[in-house]
């Protein structure tokens, strides 16, 4: 099994994303993949420490990768916003992560470019991340989510972002919402001791609380954008314009890995004893995101315009722009 190799960026994404309105610092240094004497490119690739990523050791494991001359290392950030100034700068080739961090990048001057689609969100019936709060807390709809304290990975991501459409939808001031970022495996014990009001995770935490008489609030992605991508995966533009027949293979190679774990979820969860070290009991029953390596543009479009809404972007965002035609 091939072993996460954790990559310490989250301050260096802080500090880029916050200062890089004057252009981006892709191509200071040469990104092009060593490749073996049996044409082999060796690419780095970005994963988020949660279920749906297990789907790019499937990759690995079954061979696809290898078919398409490419051997993969993995590396791990919190977030996407993590990983995006190593993708950035060539550190690393690319990453998984989610389509709103990329375009907030771009939007700030990182030459951010989205290879193929990832994971998407259930349009319909349980969804696989929500909001959750404890069932004596009085919290019963999104709307109740105003002047509470709500726990998020990422804040100015999708989490809080779909959330504070729904409170819109539902007549609530989106802005009178608290946010707090907290890591997904910390979120259950600070809802516990009552430090926060509610949390947003994605399985299996999300199931785990629900098990543990905890009551679910909405299905945020759910209610604002149904079919919301989570996750695509991206690479620089500097790096996609050095290394096109690269970034034609890996897009390639992931649509064939996501197919066969969307039709094969088994071999998904069959990773995650080892991938996640969950226990193999909670492995089996985790209900998975939807896997396509399609983009929905349509879809992304949409979230540009809830950012601009929101006041993470000053304007809209070019989706269009920033998909590798």
């Amino acid at each position: 099994m091939n072993r996460l190799k954790f990559a310490v960026v989250g301050v260096a994404a802080a500090l880029l994303l916050s200062g890089c309105g004057g252009g981006s610092p892709s191509g200071s240094t040469s990104n092009t993949p060593a490749a073996g004497g049996d044409g082999v490119r060796n690419i780095s690739v970005g994963v988020i420490p949660i279920a749906p990523s297990a789907a790019v050791q499937l990759g690995i494991d079954e061979g696809i990768f290898a078919k398409h001359k490419l051997k993969v290392e993995l590396q791990s950030g919190q977030g996407g916003a993590a990983t995006l100034p190593a993708v950035s700068t060539g550190t690393m080739n690319f990453s998984v992560g989610n389509p709103l961090s990329v375009l907030l990048a771009k939007s700030k001057g990182l030459d951010m470019k989205i290879v193929s689609g990832y994971s998407n969100s259930l349009a319909a019936g349980n969804d696989i991340n929500g909001v959750v709060a404890r069932a004596d807390s009085g919290i019963a709809s999104a709307k109740d989510l105003v002047g509470k304290k709500v726990a998020v990975n990422t804040v100015n991501a999708q989490g809080d972002l779909t959330i504070k459409e729904v409170v819109s939808k539902q007549g609530g001031d989106p802005g009178a919402v608290q946010f707090l970022e907290l890591p997904f495996q910390d979120m259950a014990a600070q809802l516990a001791q009552g430090n926060v009001d509610a949390v947003w995770v994605p399985q299996p935490f999300l199931s785990r609380l629900l098990a543990e008489g905890n009551r679910l609030v909405t299905y945020n992605n759910q209610e604002a954008l149904p079919g919301l991508p989570t996750m695509v995966t991206f690479t620089s533009g500097n790096y996609a314009q050095q290394n096109p027949q690269v970034v034609s293979d890996f897009k390639a190679a992931m649509t064939e890995t996501l197919a066969l774990a969307q039709s094969n979820p088994d071999k998904v969860r069959a990773l995650l004893p080892t991938f996640m070290k969950m226990p193999e009991a909670v492995a089996k029953e985790l209900r998975l995101e939807e896997f396509d390596g399609k983009l929905d543009e349509p879809i992304l479009g949409e979230l540009g315009e809830l950012m601009a809404k929101y006041g993470i972007v000053p304007s809209t965002p070019d989706v269009s722009g920033t998909i590798l035609k």
